[in-house]
């Protein structure tokens, strides 16, 4: 953890504000000490720079247990709501019916909120058919046009041509 807490005899300051549990008083160093100690709990410095420094009676090791499980929470939340990319691979001679099948998974995709990435392959001499390659995925996009948005157009990279599409909102 990047933050450090000043805890029970740690704390240096002579007087401090107590603050929590319906307490905000400033009082002296050990009374708040021997207040802790009764409850059992820890005197914990949160707020250092002021003057004097603000202070609360709890139990250290549940505020450390509950903060680092909420650490946890959020990057399971964070993981859960990104996007991520599908990659759909194709011919420029893909036939019809393998078409219409893998136009419904990109749908599938698309509806889970996920980016799909069209992948049209060109193996030797085919390069030359790189037009019939956009046809067809400009076909493609036009039949997603309720799903999704282009992100990136038509782009040849060596002897593939991709297409990215977006979910919509």
């Amino acid at each position: 953890m990047s933050i450090f807490f000043k805890i029970n005899d740690k704390i240096k300051s002579p007087k401090i504000r107590i603050t929590g549990d319906g307490i905000n008083e400033i009082i002296n160093l050990s009374d708040a000490l021997t207040m802790a100690r009764e409850k059992n709990l820890d005197l914990v410095e949160f707020v250092p720079n002021t003057d004097p420094p603000v202070c609360k009676i709890i139990d250290f090791r549940k505020f450390l247990y509950d903060r680092k499980e909420k650490e946890k929470k959020i990057k399971k939340d964070q993981r859960k709501n990104t996007i991520k990319t599908k990659e759909i691979r194709l011919t420029y001679n893909t036939g019809e019916h393998d078409l219409n099948f893998k136009l419904k998974h990109a749908i599938n995709f698309l509806s889970k909120n996920d980016r799909v990435r069209f992948i049209v392959w060109f193996k030797g001499r085919e390069i030359q058919y790189v037009d019939q390659g956009k046809i067809l995925l400009l076909n493609l996009v036009n039949e997603l046009k309720k799903y999704g948005k282009i992100e990136q157009l038509p782009k040849l990279e060596g002897k593939k041509l991709s297409i990215t599409i977006m979910p919509l909102k």
